[in-house]
C-alpha cells in the first residue's frame, strides 16, 4: 500500500543522511519529491535519477534555505514543476560544536541561521499554497539534543529546541484550515556523518541505549512517511523521539 500516492513534498538538505532516507521512502510511498542540497551536486543528481527510476517525479534544487529569499523562489519554482505542496519536510541541519567558553559568536549565529531560520523562511514560503489548498502536513527536524540539551552544544540544542516552540506555534495557527505541524526527534542515528567516530565511542553509545543499537535513516524515514500520510490526520503539534528508548 503506497500511503503517499499523488502528494507532492518538498524535502530540505536531501542529498545524504537522513534527508536521503527520507526521500527514498517518500518515493517508494509513491510521493513525488523536490528536494535541496547545497554543495553535493554529484550526489543529488544521482538520487534525482534514483528516484524517478521508482516511477515517481523527482528533481533536485540546489537552494540555500537559510537565505529567505532562495526559499521564496525555491517554492515558486517547485510550484513550476509541481503544481502541487503537500509536505514540507524541513530536515536542513549542521552542527558546530564547542564548549561555551570557546564558541565563537559567529559559530552561534551560523547554526541558528541553519538549523532555525530555515525552518521559518519554508514554512512561510509553503504557506500561501497550503492555505489555498486548505491541506498539509509540515514535518520538522529536531533532535533529542533540543529535548534534553547536550554539554558542547548550546547552539545546535537552542536551534533544535527553537523548532519545537516554532512547530507548536505554527499547528495553533494553522490547525482550523487543516495544515498540521509535527517535529521529528531523532536520537543517535548511525549515518556517514557517525561512520567517522571510534567505534569504541559508538559502542558506549548504543550500550546506553535501551535497543542497544542506534537508528537508521529509515527509522526517521518511516516515522516521517507516517506524518506526511493520512493515517496521522489528527495529529499536530506533537514531538515525536524517535530514539530507541533514549529520553525514556
Amino acid at each position: 500500500m503506497k500511503l503517499l500516492e499523488g502528494k507532492t513534498a518538498i524535502i530540505t538538505g536531501a542529498s545524504r543522511g537522513i534527508g536521503k532516507g527520507i526521500a527514498q521512502a517518500f518515493a517508494a510511498h509513491g510521493a513525488n519529491v523536490a528536494f535541496t542540497y547545497s554543495s553535493s551536486v554529484e550526489s543529488a543528481k544521482a538520487l534525482e535519477e534514483e528516484l524517478n527510476a521508482m516511477g515517481i517525479k523527482a528533481k533536485g534544487y540546489q537552494s540555500n534555505a537559510a537565505d529567505f529569499n532562495e526559499s521564496q523562489k525555491l517554492v515558486d519554482d517547485v510550484l513550476t514543476d509541481f503544481e502541487s505542496i503537500d509536505v514540507l519536510v524541513n530536515n536542513a541541519g549542521i552542527t558546530k560544536d564547542n564548549l561555551l567558553m570557546r564558541l565563537t559568536e559567529e559559530d552561534f549565529d551560523k547554526v541558528i541561521e541553519v538549523n532555525l531560520k530555515s525552518v521559518f523562511n519554508m514554512t512561510k514560503a509553503v504557506q500561501r499554497t497550503m492555505l489555498k489548498q486548505r491541506k498539509g502536513s509540515i514535518i520538522n527536524m529536531s533532535s533529542v539534543v533540543g529535548v534534553k540539551g547536550n554539554a558542547g552544544q548550546t547552539n545546535y540544542a537552542a536551534s533544535k529546541a527553537g523548532i519545537i516552540g516554532f512547530s507548536k506555534s505554527v499547528a495553533l495557527e494553522l490547525g482550523s484550515r487543516n495544515i498540521r505541524s509535527n517535529v521529528v526527534a531523532p536520537g543517535f542515528i548511525e549515518t556517514e556523518m557517525t561512520a567517522k567516530l571510534d567505534e569504541a565511542t559508538v559502542k558506549g553509545w548504543r550500550a546506553a541505549i535501551p535497543l542497544k543499537r542506534g537508528g537508521t535513516p529509515e527509522d526517521i524515514a518511516n516515522t516521517c512517511v507516517f506524518l506526511a500520510s493520512d493515517l496521522s490526520a489528527y495529529i499536530t503539534g506533537q514531538t515525536i523521539n524517535v530514539d530507541g528508548g533514549m529520553l525514556t
